[in-house]
This record gives structure tokens, C-alpha cells and sequence, in this order.
């Protein structure tokens, strides 16, 4: 049985080829012509029909020489033909995968420095969001130890207060026992006046004398009483500024209450956009990833056109080369 590929046609043109060398066609002869393919048996029995063929047809040896020289031209040209024409295609279909791969090659690079670019951005902003952290912590801070401070502030007019509270019913309670002295002083001189005029009528210069001088004791005490009036109205207003400090005070701590609630809010919502930030980054870190994993993919592919390109190229040359040897056969056979 003939190998696929070798029939009698083959035969007969590797047959001819050797004729227009002007060799004898063996079988050997033949099946190297044919790139060693094909049983001995099956060219032996093809070149015999194509002997006993020529024989009936008596045909002149000249004329046939003509003929064949002739057939392996038209054969070499349709070869040369039918080889130029997948070549043509596998060119031209290389060409155009070579154009799309280049195209989608600048497009993946195109979207690779677009995220890079991405990356850079959302890295500078998330730089930026933790500066504005780090700077509302530290302004949390500050207004957390002056809040601090006003506390200390406040206790500290309070036992302030406390103490004038102190000083003010010391001196209500000096006061009234200055009161009870003075009524009791008073008590007595009228009763000690009323004996000794009643006893001592003759010792009224003695009791006017006391008198006076009772009379000046009870002045002066009448001035640490009036004193002691002007000391309590100062206290009284000392205690209202106090009191308007601490009101002052505490309005101050309200309003900073409100604003480190406020900032706490701040704070948690910058925390919220920096975990954005963050699982944004991650994200665009893995199309990073895929985007790098499609370009390899393209480089490979790539590659893989290449070396079939190569391939294309080197097959090429090789019927570049048969159709040399066929031109170098008709030339030899013109000579």
C-alpha cells in the first residue's frame, strides 16, 4: 500500500523532474525526488504504467524531453504558485495579529500607567487624610488637656466660693455676737445707771463719765459694726463676680463639650474614609495584579506569534529553497 500523499501523479512528476535532469528514473531515484516517501513497491508498479504508457504511445524521445521539460516548468510555476500563496496568508494573518497584539499591548500598558497613576493619587490623598488625622488627634488633645485645665479652673473657684461662703457667715456670725454684746452692754448700763441713780445720786458725775466712755466704746464698736457691713457687701460682691466667673466657666465647658463631640464625629468619619481609602487601594492593587497577569498572558502570546512566525519564516525559506532547486533543474535541463 502507497503512503498517504503518494499516488501516481506524484510519481509521475518526480518522474518527469528526473527526465528533464537527464538522469534515469529509478526507484530510488524517484523516492529520493519525493522526499523519501512511498513504498519501493508502489513507485515500481507507478513507474511501470508510466513506462508501458509511453511505450503505446511511441512517442519520439525528442518530443518527449520538449514535453516534460515543458510540464515541469508549468508543474515548477503552479508549486511555486500554490507554496507563495499560504505563505502570502500566513504573512498577512501574522502582520495583523502582530498589529492587534501591539495594539492591545499599548492599550494594556495605556491602562497600567492610568492605574499607577490611580494608585499615586489615592496614595497621595491617603497620605494626606492621615496628615489631617494625626493634626485633629492632636488638636483633640490639646482641647482635651485645656478642658482639663478649665475643671481644675472651676474646682478651684469653687473652693474658692466655699471659702467666701466661710468668711461671710464668720463675719454674719461676728456681727450678731457684736449685736448681743452691744444690746447686752446697753442692758447693763441702763441698769447699773438706774441703781446708781437710784443709789448714788451724788456719783452722777462718775456714772456721766462712764457713760462717755461707754458712749465711745459703743461708737467704735458701731464702726467695726459698719465695718463689718462694708466687708460683708464687698464679700457679697466678690461672691457674685465669682459666681459670673463659674457661670462663664461652665458655658466655656459646654462649648467645648460640643466641640470634642464634634471632633470625635470628624474623627470617626475620617476613619471611615481612610478604611474606604484603604479597601480602594486594595482593590485597585488587584487590578494591578490582573492587569500585570493579562500583560505576561500577551507576552507570552506574543512569543508564542513570534516563534510562529519563525517557523513561518524558516518554512518559507525551505520553499524558498525547493523552488531555487526547481529553477536551478529547468536551468540545468535548458543547458
Amino acid at each position: 500500500m502507497a503512503r498517504g500523499g503518494v499516488n501516481k501523479a506524484v510519481v509521475q512528476i518526480a518522474r518527469t523532474a528526473i527526465l528533464a535532469r537527464g538522469e534515469h528514473p529509478s526507484i530510488d531515484a524517484v523516492r529520493i525526488e519525493m522526499g523519501n516517501t512511498g513504498s519501493k513497491t508502489t513507485i515500481h508498479r507507478y513507474l511501470k504504467e508510466l513506462d508501458e504508457v509511453d511505450s503505446r504511445r511511441g512517442v519520439p524521445r525528442e518530443q518527449i524531453d520538449d514535453e516534460l521539460t515543458e510540464l515541469v516548468a508549468r508543474l515548477a510555476q503552479r508549486l511555486q504558485e500554490q507554496a507563495q500563496e499560504p505563505i502570502d496568508r500566513a504573512q498577512a494573518h501574522y502582520e495583523q495579529l502582530k498589529v492587534q497584539l501591539q495594539a492591545q499591548l499599548n492599550e494594556a500598558q495605556e491602562a497600567r500607567a492610568q492605574l499607577e497613576q490611580q494608585l499615586e493619587i489615592q496614595g497621595t490623598a491617603l497620605q494626606q487624610e492621615s496628615a489631617s488625622l494625626d493634626a485633629t488627634r492632636s488638636m483633640l488633645q490639646t482641647e482635651q488637656t485645656r478642658n482639663a485645665a478649665l475643671n481644675q479652673a472651676c474646682s478651684d473657684f469653687d473652693l474658692r466660693l466655699k471659702d467666701r461662703d466661710e468668711q461671710i457667715r464668720s463675719l454674719e456670725e461676728k456681727h450678731l455676737h457684736a449685736r448681743d454684746a452691744l444690746e447686752h452692754y446697753r442692758s447693763a448700763t441702763k441698769e447699773q445707771r438706774e441703781q446708781d441713780q437710784r443709789r448714788h445720786e451724788g456719783q452722777l458725775q462718775q456714772v456721766q463719765m462712764e457713760l462717755r466712755q461707754a458712749q465711745q466704746s459703743a461708737l467704735v464698736r458701731q464702726d467695726e459694726i459698719t465695718q463689718l457691713h462694708r466687708d460683708n457687701e464687698r464679700v457679697l460682691s466678690e461672691s457674685r463676680a465669682l459666681g459670673k466667673e463659674l457661670n462663664q466657666a461652665n458655658d466655656l465647658q459646654h462649648k467645648l463639650g460640643n466641640q470634642n463631640t464634634q471632633l470625635n464625629t470628624q474623627l470617626s468619619q475620617l476613619q471611615s474614609e481612610r478604611t474606604l481609602l484603604q479597601e480602594r487601594l486594595r482593590v485597585a492593587t488587584q487590578e494591578s495584579e490582573g492587569l500585570k497577569q493579562a500583560h505576561a498572558q500577551i507576552q507570552e502570546s506574543h512569543a508564542a506569534l513570534s516563534l510562529r512566525a519563525i517557523k513561518a519564516e524558516t518554512a518559507l525559506e525551505s520553499l524558498q529553497e525547493l523552488k531555487k532547486d526547481a529553477e536551478q533543474s529547468v536551468l540545468t535541463k535548458d543547458q
